[in-house]
């Protein structure tokens, strides 16, 4: 059995990075299907602030579909084209999916911008990225830019979940695991293999190290439509690493302080008024994060 599994683990990967015919049929089939999918994750509110929303957002995903399709292309050329052609072609469908179903109707194309960009940067980056299927310390060091990120987003994700369990456990464990595939898929010895491990323990060691402690201080503005006289109060109910105050309550504009991630819960009452908010502080991408919503 020991004989086996690895073998096995070489058919697999050789297939899927290599072994299909990654025709211009295919690629747009592939671009149309993520596009769908992409925009299901991100309508549909069972998927809201899950990991699978986070397909329509961030960048994990769209690395293991691109990675699928240069690998299976006929020549570097062949990968830049086709990849971004599948790029050119399922960003703008996630937004024109989303039109019907979204207040900002058609202004949600002001957000197509960020992805061009992206999408223009694919031809180059498919092109180097043809020759991680040549499984050698080249592949290695094409492929360590996406390894060292996916490990450092995936560590992250983890570290989120613990603090609020089930909260990205998925990316953490979708991330972590495209890491590993694509360390023994694209080496072809223990060397190679240990440099990529190497790599990615050393991100987890410094994401590990850099997240450990929290520190947030800044201003947080309070959902739409939500202000308040000079004399309003701010309640906070209990007690815990995240505190909040009001700054500007004509503008709607709190003071959030977080000694740590986590949910807190306050109360702002206003004459006769009173209104409970919940505040979440927490990391994203190795960045701190602050949500305000009205409970």
């Amino acid at each position: 059995m020991e004989n086996t599994k690895p073998d096995l683990f070489r058919r697999i990967t050789g297939k899927l990075y290599g072994g299909i015919s990654m025709s211009w049929p295919k690629v747009i089939i592939f671009a149309v299907v993520s596009a769908v999918i992409t925009a299901v994750f991100l309508v549909v509110p069972f998927f809201k602030d899950t990991s699978f929303e986070r397909m329509g957002v961030d960048f994990e995903a769209w690395f293991c579909l691109a990675i699928i399709i240069m690998p299976n292309c006929k020549s570097p050329l062949d990968s830049a084209f086709k990849t971004f052609v599948f790029f050119l072609i399922s960003q703008p469908l996630i937004y024109l999916f989303q039109v019907p179903f979204s207040h900002m109707g058609w202004g949600l194309f002001g957000y197509y911008k960020y992805w061009f960009i992206w999408t223009l940067l694919s031809f180059p980056l498919a092109f180097a990225g043809w020759f991680i299927r040549k499984r050698n310390w080249l592949s290695l060091l094409i492929i360590s830019p996406v390894i060292v990120f996916l490990t450092a987003v995936g560590t992250g994700a983890l570290i989120n979940t613990f603090r609020e369990p089930p909260f990205l456990l998925v990316t953490g464990l979708f991330c972590l695991g495209q890491a590993a595939v694509y360390i023994f898929a694209f080496t072809e010895n223990k060397w190679q293999r240990l440099a990529g491990l190497a790599a990615a323990v050393i991100t987890i060691a410094v994401v590990l190290v850099t997240q450990t402690k929290v520190e947030v201080h800044g201003q947080s503005i309070l959902p739409e439509g939500f202000t308040y006289s000079e004399s309003a109060v701010l309640t906070m109910e209990g007690s815990g690493p995240i505190n909040v105050s009001i700054s500007d309550p004509a503008e709607g504009f709190v003071s959030v302080d977080a000694a740590g991630y986590g949910t807190a819960y306050f109360t702002i009452s206003d004459g006769g008024r009173e209104d409970h908010f919940s505040v979440r502080v927490y990391s994203e991408n190795g960045h701190s994060q602050v949500e305000i919503t009205q409970n």
